[in-house]
């Protein structure tokens, strides 16, 4: 088991922490060093019981190890093939067919089918064998940079595809699985069976545009497909056997439930941090040496990062254990002054938030609220989903009805916080503004132990004053947008009116970017194409968001739309839209009280 650190016991950490810090270092940092050197290396260290030298040691290593790793993404030349691969992730739909990885003799390609090729792979899972035939060749500038965590070297169009079956039992088993429980929740309408399943076994495929922009901007994205969490509650529901074990036992069921679980959620980087942790505590109690969660988490990296060095550049391993260091260092001091489920919270996002802000920008300040409502729920849908959604998915249909009336209400509040909380008007939080709360914090543990009182008061009065600042840091700009490219769209905001012009939107794009804006109303839409498609495309942005006036050319299939003919004007506030030619596309000129904001 692991124990809380205390404030005293912090500084005992500081060698676990370095070999941490240098194994990421190291795999930041790949060198041509030879593999043997860096084995050496760390060797010689740990011989010498010099935390300094096991420290360079294992950086060396890394180093080395990260080095290889990235060697073998060179691409191979572009050939014809005819061979079998083994799937490693879950095909996607995509515009024109399906994607997926698999592993192709020794190296792992991003598999791209369209056509009878598409649909022959669509119903495949991870861990089961495709026959293909296409050609292998270099990915893309950017398709190489996003796939290097998974170890893709190159792309393979495939012509033709034929499924095989499962590569091996472990496989077989877990995609069974997956299949009875998927089976079970038919009975569920299709964006809370697409919810369920991205939270009980991490298939977020098929989830609404809507909803996941809902859960993106309310803070909650961590729910739509499996997390370090999730690994709790799948030992949570094993726990009554393994209760029942000798210590020996209880290790080598509860290592055999990890691996089954690992496979089942496809060994996404946030469950390998948290599974590494569970491991490591569990040879900890097992030998009777147990450790506190900082230590499990710095041996749980370390390892993870010498086993496969290219797992750092992953942004979910990055923020699961961000996250889970967050809980580590805040949760007790916090909870002495909060709620634990706040301090909970509290802990998490602030952990999180120093990956996420400068990766993804400002994080929503209704993260808080929304967590302390939604994750409650959660829990409960993965370990009912685990055992009677299995269930569900054995007995006939109107049994799995039955067994999944607990899961509609949970899966209904999940998606009702998500959207309520999205909505909130209560900003984001920035670099800038997490700084302030970072001197705020520290200004109120100095409070709690300044004892004059003149002095706790001006003490007071300066950590209220920072945190009044970081909650203005938070909200969002409202000053004007003059022909911003948003999502797909240009918009135009004067006098708090809001203009979007949408030539080639992305609905869920738009609307998350909008929302970061600021916009929670758009008084003038104009569709510019009459697509086919621009319906279902702006489909996310009209049900989440109040749409006063839509024009779109004649014709164009867009519930509500107000044909757009050449004169016509529309007005909103100091802006005013005019239609200055018939298209396609539609010649559109949005113009202010001050003068012209701009055409298209």
């Amino acid at each position: 088991m692991t124990r809380p650190v205390a404030g005293g016991r912090l500084a005992a950490e500081a060698p676990a922490v370095a070999v941490a810090s240098a194994a990421v270092v190291g795999a930041l940092r790949p060198s041509g060093l030879p593999l043997l050197a860096g084995l050496v290396a760390v060797v010689l260290a740990f011989g010498a019981r010099r935390t300094a030298l096991v420290v360079v040691g294992v950086g060396l290593l890394a180093s080395a190890l990260a080095g290889r790793s990235l060697a073998g993404l060179r691409p191979p030349p572009t050939r014809a093939v005819l061979a079998t691969a083994v799937l490693v992730s879950d095909p996607e739909r995509q515009p024109g067919g399906v994607r997926a990885v698999a592993r192709l003799g020794g190296r792992r390609v991003e598999l791209r089918a369209g056509g009878d090729a598409a649909v022959e792979l669509a119903p495949a899972l991870a861990g089961e064998r495709v026959a293909v035939r296409g050609t292998i060749h270099r990915l893309s500038t950017g398709a190489a940079s996003r796939l290097v965590p998974q170890h893709v070297a190159a792309a393979l169009d495939a012509a033709e595809a034929r499924r095989l079956g499962p590569a091996d039992p472990v496989a077989a088993l877990a995609n069974g699985f997956r299949r009875t429980v998927a089976r079970g929740a038919e009975s569920l309408s299709p964006p809370r069976r697409a919810l369920f399943l991205g939270i009980v076994l991490g298939d977020d495929r098929g989830q609404d545009p809507a909803e996941v922009e809902d859960f993106r901007a309310a803070g909650l994205t961590h729910l739509l497909a499996v997390s370090g969490q999730n690994v709790a509650f799948a030992l949570t529901v094993a726990s009554p056997l393994l209760g029942r074990l000798s210590l020996r036992g209880r290790l080598v069921a509860g290592l055999a439930v990890l691996g089954f679980f690992g496979a089942l959620t496809r060994w996404e980087p946030s469950v390998l941090r948290a599974e590494a942790m569970v491991a490591v505590t569990l040879v900890a109690s097992a030998a009777g040496r147990p450790a506190s969660t900082v230590r499990v988490l710095c041996l749980a990296v370390a390892g993870l990062v010498l086993v496969d060095p290219l797992l750092v550049h992953s942004i979910g391993f990055r923020m699961s254990v961000a996250a889970c260091a967050g809980l580590a260092l805040l949760t007790a001091p916090l909870s002495r002054r909060v709620p634990l489920p706040v301090a909970v919270t509290l802990a998490a996002q602030a952990g999180v938030a120093v990956v996420m802000i400068p990766a993804f920008g400002p994080m929503p300040l209704a993260a808080v609220p929304a967590n302390l409502l939604a994750v409650p729920a959660a829990g409960p849908v993965m370990m009912w989903g685990l055992t009677g959604g299995f269930l569900a998915g054995l007995l006939p249909a109107p049994a799995g009805r039955v067994l999944h009336l607990p899961t509609r209400p949970l899966l209904g509040w999940l998606a009702a916080v998500a959207q309520r909380a999205a909505a909130l008007p209560l900003g984001r939080m920035g670099l800038a503004g997490l700084a302030v709360v970072a001197a705020s914090s520290v200004a109120c543990v100095l409070l709690a132990r300044i004892e004059r009182a003149p002095a706790r008061l001006v003490a007071a009065v300066a950590a209220l004053v920072l945190a009044g600042a970081a909650l203005a840091a938070a909200v969002p700009d409202h000053g004007p947008l003059d022909g911003a490219p948003i999502g797909g769209a240009t918009v135009w905001r004067r006098g708090g009116a809001v203009v979007v012009v949408a030539r080639n939107p992305d609905g869920a794009s738009l609307l998350g970017a909008l929302r970061a804006a600021g916009v929670h109303a758009v008084d003038v839409l104009v569709v510019t194409a009459p697509s086919r498609s621009t319906a279902g495309r702006l489909a996310p942005l009209r049900s989440r968001m109040a749409v006063r006036l839509t024009l779109a050319p004649p014709r164009t299939p867009v519930p509500g739309a107000v044909a757009a003919v050449p004169g016509a004007a529309a007005r909103a506030g100091p802006l005013t839209v005019t239609i200055t030619g018939p298209g396609p596309p539609l010649g559109v000129r949005v113009a202010s009280a001050r003068g012209a904001a701009g055409a298209g």
